[in-house]
């Protein structure tokens, strides 16, 4: 049964709700804003005054290209593709890599997916003080089926194409982590 009371009550209720909304709106800062609600400088500037060290890795080895790839990733990410700022920070990278079967085929022996994983560990370090500011570790995990045990090539490219989406995820979860230390401070 429909009363006036109860549908004057939602009204106020609904008109409280916006209105805390309306106000809260201005606390909030969007991550990769233009321009601070402070006045200070924007996260673009800040991350793309961070110098990234090369990931080491052994010479000629897939590991190789992956710490490039993801140095690479890094870089666009953090510049956009322009210029790199003087370096205020340093970001220091290692990584591991680690391949398993996950199904294997009971009369070949061979496997028909597999799982590919790299873990990342990264400091980084304020330039003019030596201090470690921020240390984390991150980790991607994918999987790559191989669809036919005659077909090498197309496993070897399954694995290329598990490496480089593995790589970055590696290279988002590590911007992601900076930029959020770089807005909130922690």
């Amino acid at each position: 049964m429909w009363s006036p009371e109860s549908s004057f009550s939602r009204l106020c209720r609904g008109a409280a709700a916006l209105a805390i909304a309306a106000l809260t709106a201005g606390c909030f800062q969007p991550l990769y804003g233009e321009r601070t609600v402070g006045g200070g400088s924007i996260l673009r500037d800040q991350l793309a005054a961070v110098d990234v060290l090369q990931i080491s890795a052994p010479k000629g080895t897939d590991d190789e290209r992956l710490a490039v790839e993801i140095r690479n990733a890094i870089l666009f990410d953090f510049t956009g593709g322009g210029a790199e700022a003087p370096p205020v920070h340093r970001l220091k990278i290692s990584m591991a890599t680690t391949r398993t079967a996950i199904i294997v085929d009971k009369n070949t022996g061979r496997p028909d997916y597999e799982d590919y994983g790299i873990t990342a560990t990264y400091s980084l370090t304020e330039i003019a003080t030596g201090k470690i500011v921020v240390t984390g570790q991150t980790f991607s995990r994918v999987t790559y089926d191989i669809p036919g045990q005659q077909q090498r090539y197309a496993r070897l490219r399954g694995l290329r194409d598990a490496e480089s989406r593995a790589a970055k995820v590696i290279a988002e979860n590590i911007r992601a982590r900076l930029s959020s230390y770089f807005i909130a401070g922690a």
